[in-house]
């Protein structure tokens, strides 16, 4: 009975969240809108978004090295200790890189990321030989293709295009994201 009584309340919940957010639609569609804006200017000035997003990370692996340093001082072994500090001091130095020189660091990222998306594509490649013969395989290997195509296409223009790629998926990253808001923003006005 409980298990019951608590999906009609979730599915209340959200009907009273989403009544809530009707009034405030001119709100979440001007986000969206300014989400827009700032994805077009990412990929307008996209060696400036590869710049400020290597220099955000480089501050998010410092604040990441100094929490492993500190969980591993309070650590009650020499050997997770040591494990602990290296680790931490490893995030720190990657930090320092990206602060100091994010155009480096952007090159050394990006190489990442290329090698990460082909892994990534063929492990989902694997995985839908996996499924069962009477599952649809098609939009996994589809996936998996441009994934891997993508890893492709940065890899083979590494390290030259290095500099925009990182501010260029930062682009259309909030591109898509702020066509959503609007999107979302625009049909709670329409239910208005």
């Amino acid at each position: 009975m409980s298990n019951a009584s608590n999906v009609g309340a979730s599915a209340h919940s959200l009907g009273e969240a989403i009544e809530r957010l009707r009034g405030k639609w001119a709100a979440i569609a001007a986000f969206g809108v300014l989400l827009v804006v700032l994805g077009v200017a990412a990929l307008v000035f996209s060696l400036v978004a590869t710049v400020a997003t290597v220099t955000l990370n480089g501050v998010l692996f410092l604040i990441a090295g100094g929490a492993e340093i500190g969980i591993g001082m309070h650590s009650r072994e020499w050997g997770r200790f040591f494990l602990w500090v290296i680790g931490g001091l490893i995030y720190i130095a990657a930090g320092v890189l990206c602060i100091i020189n994010p155009i480096f660091a952007s090159v050394v990222l990006t190489l990442f990321l290329g090698a990460g998306l082909i892994a990534a594509g063929v492990v989902r490649a694997y995985l839908a030989f996996q499924l069962p013969a009477d599952h649809p395989r098609g939009l996994v290997f589809l996936a998996a293709a441009v994934t891997i195509l993508l890893g492709l296409i940065i890899v083979s223009h590494w390290p030259l295009d290095s500099v925009y790629v990182l501010g260029t998926l930062l682009g259309v990253d909030l591109l898509f994201h702020g066509v959503g808001w609007v999107s979302f923003g625009m049909g709670l006005h329409s239910r208005t």
